[in-house]
């Protein structure tokens, strides 16, 4: 373990008086911090450098460190990735903050599930990079950039051979999970003409219910829910395929668990089969079931998949979705870009804000969802 103490100083006029521990894989307190520290002046702040980050599903604090455990037993918030600490190192503990966004690497962690303590992810603030990444592998996809590039490559200039592949406006872009990526995936779609169908686990009857309540980045997304064209919902097989039924490119941004894990199978692939559908998945890959995305691959009803995300990570070198065509697989770095710990630390600000104002945090979890 390394270790960098920061104390706070300073101040501005708030009674919030909590014991704030921020550990991140990173030598140095991340961008923001000392602002918090000055905005907070009743709190304590300690930041703690945890090790590099060196290796997948990796979990629990580990206790080698006298002056991490006493930091651990003050702490009432704590940031901190899915490295959870064990129980009984954190026994004042009111709020965990998490760095990432997909709770299913935590849900079944005992600091979750055997205490009342609040967690809050960090939705939200990897929603334009993910978006980007959606179109940008779709429209590589549909565009044949790969061949495109190796013409360029081989200094040959064929415009003959191009495929010329229809654009997207006036496509239907099926969005499952109409979260924060969800919502600015519509948001990109809206500029490129698409028609934009929703689909949600609850009804969404209102312009109340559309609303999206959690952290939202400025000048993103679609806050008050008036871009779909349709909204679709449920958690049963017909609701499903109702909204499969019209899409023609299916973008998956919903949280893994035990009723979403392979949801789209091979009846689903079917269904999209019949338009000849695209698939993107940026969520997580037990959301599809990859033998039979194989086999309707192999059989064409699909025009092509964009893999963020595979079951299991990393995908198996005798995949036979490796060297398909139109299949583009990348590992799992559509949210990853610069500025994300500055991002978390205004989360957590926020969040501190709501906290001290007596109103509800963002992103908090809803014991029994699982997100």
């Amino acid at each position: 373990m390394r270790e960098i103490l920061k104390s706070s100083t300073g101040g501005t006029n708030t009674d919030l008086a909590e014991n704030v521990l921020v550990t991140l894989s990173q030598k140095e307190p991340p961008e923001g911090y000392s602002r918090l520290v000055k905005k907070f002046p009743n709190c304590t702040f300690n930041f703690y450098a945890l090790e590099e980050w060196d290796g997948l599903w990796h979990f629990g604090i580990p206790d080698d460190s006298p002056r991490l455990s006493e930091l651990l037993r003050q702490a009432t918030v704590l940031l901190v990735d899915w490295t959870l600490p064990n129980i009984e190192q954190v026994p004042n503990l009111k709020i965990v903050q998490l760095s990432i966004s997909g709770f299913d690497r935590v849900v079944k962690q005992p600091l979750y599930t055997d205490t009342g303590i609040t967690f809050c992810t960090s939705n939200g603030i990897y929603s334009t990079k993910i978006a980007e990444h959606v179109f940008l592998t779709l429209l590589s996809i549909r565009n044949s950039f790969d061949q495109l590039l190796s013409q360029q490559h081989s200094r040959i200039w064929d415009d003959i051979a191009y495929p010329r592949p229809k654009d997207l406006s006036g496509t239907t872009i099926g969005i499952l999970g109409y979260g924060s990526i969800g919502r600015q995936v519509a948001r990109i779609a809206s500029g490129l003409g698409m028609k934009i169908h929703a689909y949600t686990a609850s009804p969404r009857p209102t312009p109340a219910s559309r609303a999206d309540r959690g952290y939202i980045l400025p000048g993103t997304g679609d806050r008050n829910g008036q871009l779909p064209d349709a909204w679709f919902s449920g958690t049963d097989k017909p609701s499903l395929h109702t909204f499969l039924s019209g899409v023609d490119v299916l973008v998956c941004s919903l949280p893994l668990t035990d009723l979403t894990r392979h949801m789209l199978s091979t009846a689903e692939f079917e269904i999209l089969g019949r338009r000849k559908a695209y698939v993107v998945n940026v969520s997580r890959g037990g959301i599809i079931d990859h033998d039979a995305l194989t086999k309707a691959l192999k059989a064409g009803l699909l025009a092509g998949a964009s893999l963020d995300v595979t079951e299991p990570e990393p995908l198996p070198t005798d995949s036979e979705l490796w060297t398909m065509r139109d299949v583009v697989i990348t590992p799992h770095i559509s949210g990853t870009g610069r500025g994300y710990v500055a991002r978390v630390v205004d989360l957590l600000e926020a969040n501190l804000e709501r906290l001290s104002a007596g109103e509800s945090m963002f992103n908090v979890v809803k014991r029994g969802r699982g997100y």
